[in-house]
């Protein structure tokens, strides 16, 4: 029996078209249609919590994922149809990083820091700490710093940055060590009997960097900025991984990459069995 490809991809402004850039018209339905059509596993993988999730499933009319990994990776979930169940097993992984604390300790830990305002409570969960920094913030400086605090409170933590162009406002997530988004898929993957080989990832922000920089196969859409894809690329080729990052730059079916259309065009790259229907379809 073939090896189930593990598609993750990330939501907003990936497989969600709520960034500046155009859509391509069609792009999603695509998506659907392939989903439909062929054995992959889906799984979105997002700094959203569950409620947002399933508002964005509903809003976008977004294919029903198998599992879904909220939270930028702290939470993970089995769903069939509108249940949704906890993989328990994953909080209990990440949670010895933290020692037994929870965000609560850990912003006590930052208190006088310049530059972090707390997240509004939705944001905010138990393994995971998010903050609002100025662009204009010393970012090495302060995280630095906070590194520092985590490190003299023997708390292992991974702190995440990425970047609201809407808002124009740095994102600071901070995480246990080991529940980033390449942790839990690694997790999931790995619960599943996936292969590196037959999982492809989809992102466009900083905090999607430690996959698209990692040896799984992913592929960055083309609405990302120039910055987060000038750092994926060099991060990914001093790794040794750029063979499996791919830079999506339009083309495939006449579509633009952004979002969706970017996705497609990754799984064109790595998968080009996958998408022979739709380039048929296309023709005809």
């Amino acid at each position: 029996m073939n090896t189930p490809l593990l598609l993750c991809t990330d939501l907003d402004r990936t497989l969600l078209p709520n960034g500046p850039q155009p859509e391509s018209p069609g792009a999603r339905a695509r998506f659907a249609t392939l989903l439909r059509n062929t054995d992959i596993i889906l799984v979105y993988v997002t700094g959203r919590h569950r409620q947002l999730v399933q508002e964005a499933i509903r809003t976008y009319q977004l294919p029903q994922p198998a599992y879904v990994i909220t939270d930028v990776g702290t939470r993970l979930y089995h769903t069939e149809g509108s249940r949704w169940s906890p993989i328990e097993e994953w909080e209990r992984a990440i949670a010895g990083d933290w020692h037994g604390r929870d965000h609560d300790d850990l912003h006590e830990f930052f208190r006088g820091l310049p530059d972090l305002r707390l997240q509004e409570s939705s944001r905010q969960s138990r393994h995971k700490l998010s903050y609002y920094v100025p662009l204009h913030a010393d970012r090495t400086a302060l995280l630095s710093r906070m590194q520092s605090r985590l490190e003299a409170q023997g708390v292992r933590a991974s702190l995440i940055w990425s970047i609201d162009e809407a808002a124009t406002m740095g994102l600071l997530d901070v995480l246990p060590e080991q529940a980033t988004k390449l942790h839990a898929i690694e997790f999931l993957a790995d619960r599943l009997a996936i292969p590196p080989r037959a999982i492809l990832f989809a992102g466009d922000s900083g905090n999607d960097l430690p996959v698209l920089t990692s040896s799984l196969p992913s592929v960055l859409v083309a609405n990302a900025s120039p910055e987060v894809r000038e750092t994926a690329r060099i991060q990914a080729q001093r790794a040794g991984h750029a063979d499996t990052l791919y830079l999506a730059r339009g083309g495939f079916l006449q579509m633009n990459g952004n979002y969706s259309a970017g996705i497609l065009e990754g799984l064109a790259h790595y998968h080009p069995e996958l998408v022979t229907g739709l380039a048929a379809e296309a023709v005809s």
